[in-house]
C-alpha cells in the first residue's frame, strides 16, 4: 500500500511527539487533538504505544479523490472513509481541513500536493468584511438574516416582487487574477419559476433583475419547477453568454459548492462540486472595466410565494501568480 502522504518540500522538519494508539504507517494522515492534520514522519511503521514523530507543517504529495479538480490555493480536506484529499468536505464522516493546494490538480490526477494547516487568505470573506444589503419591496416582510455561520434569506407570502442581496465592499480589479468560491443552497424553492438566484462575480446589484447588471459572471437558478443550475456571464458588451444548463440539478435543501476561476477573464471556467461545467462554452468578460465584487441576489417577480436560499461561504481569493 502506498503512503497517504509523501514529503515534498520541507520546512524545517517541525514534528510533534506522539504515542500511537493503534498501528500508523508511514505517511499516514492523522488529525491531531488540537484539530490540525498531521502525518506520521520516518520510513517504518508504529505500533500501537510506540513513540512517533509527526509533522503539522510542510508540503506534502497526498492521494487525490478521484474525478475532482483542486484548484491552486483552495481549500484542502481529509476524507477519513477514502484516505484521499478532497476540495469538498462532507457533511458527515469527519472529513477535517488539512491545508491549501500548492498546484492545480486535474480531475485525472492521482495526487495533489498540499501546504498543511495554511488557510486561503481571501480578498474577500463574507465571514470577515462588510457586504452591502439592499431589501427592495412593496409590500410584505423578506427577512435576510446572517445566524451560526451562513445567511438566509427567505421571501414572505406576499403578491409582491421582492428582492434581497448581499454585495461585497471590497473589489478586486479586473487587471488581478481571482477565482469565486461560493456554498449555497435552495432550501425551499419558490413557486411558477418566479424566484431568481444569481452567485457570483459583479460590478454592483440590482434592485430587480439580476441579468441586467453590466458586469457579470454568474451561477444562475430559477426557483420553482426548473431545476437546472445555469451558467453565464456579461461583459458589458455583445459578448454575453445567456443562462446555459450545466446539466446539474438543485435539490432543495442540499448544498452545492461552486467556483468561478476568473484567472483569464477571457476564458472563464465555472466548477460545480469540484468538477467542471460546460468546458466547451467560452465565458469570456475581457471587455470588463469592473472593478468586481462578490454578489449573492434573490428575487422574485409579483407572487405570494414564500421562497428560501441560504449562503455558507461567498469569497474571493485574488493573486498575481495566476500559475
Amino acid at each position: 500500500m502506498s503512503a497517504e502522504a509523501t514529503l515534498y518540500k520541507d520546512p524545517g522538519a517541525f514534528a510533534v511527539d506522539a504515542t500511537a494508539e493503534a498501528a500508523v504507517a508511514s505517511g499516514e494522515v492523522l488529525q491531531l487533538p488540537d484539530g490540525r492534520a498531521a502525518v506520521k514522519l520516518g520510513l517504518l511503521a508504529a505500533a500501537d504505544g510506540d513513540a512517533m514523530a509527526l509533522a503539522t507543517e510542510g508540503q506534502f504529495t497526498l492521494l487525490k479523490t478521484a474525478s475532482v479538480v483542486i484548484l491552486k490555493g483552495g481549500r484542502v480536506f481529509w476524507d477519513r472513509s477514502a484516505g484521499t484529499a478532497t476540495p469538498l468536505r462532507a457533511a458527515a464522516g469527519g472529513d477535517f481541513f488539512i491545508g491549501v493546494a500548492v498546484n492545480d490538480a486535474a480531475s485525472a490526477d492521482t495526487t495533489v500536493i498540499v501546504d498543511f494547516n495554511k488557510q486561503p487568505s481571501y480578498l474577500v470573506d463574507l465571514h470577515r468584511d462588510a457586504f452591502d444589503s439592499a431589501t427592495v419591496l412593496t409590500a410584505g416582510t423578506p427577512t435576510n438574516v446572517t445566524l451560526a455561520g451562513e445567511t438566509t434569506m427567505s421571501f414572505s407570502a406576499t403578491n409582491e416582487a421582492q428582492k434581497l442581496d448581499l454585495l461585497s465592499r471590497l473589489s478586486v480589479p479586473v487587471a488581478i487574477p481571482m477565482i469565486l468560491e461560493a456554498k449555497f443552497a435552495i432550501v425551499t424553492a419558490a413557486d411558477a419559476d418566479v424566484g431568481d438566484l444569481s452567485v457570483g462575480l459583479a460590478n454592483g446589484t440590482h434592485a430587480s433583475d439580476a441579468d441586467s447588471i453590466t458586469e457579470s459572471a454568474f451561477f444562475h437558478q430559477d426557483s420553482g419547477a426548473d431545476l437546472n443550475l445555469d451558467a453565464e456571464c456579461d461583459d458589458g458588451t455583445a459578448a454575453e453568454v445567456a443562462a446555459t444548463d450545466t446539466t446539474v440539478d438543485v435539490v432543495a435543501g442540499t448544498d452545492l459548492e461552486v467556483w468561478i476561476d476568473a484567472r483569464d477573464l477571457t476564458d472563464l471556467k465555472y466548477y460545480v462540486n469540484g468538477v467542471r461545467v460546460l468546458s466547451t462554452t467560452a465565458f469570456d468578460i475581457g471587455d470588463a472595466t469592473g472593478p468586481l465584487k462578490a454578489l449573492f441576489h434573490w428575487e422574485k417577480s409579483a407572487n405570494d410565494s414564500l421562497g428560501v436560499v441560504r449562503v455558507s461561504h461567498l469569497a474571493i481569493r485574488a493573486m498575481d501568480l495566476a500559475e
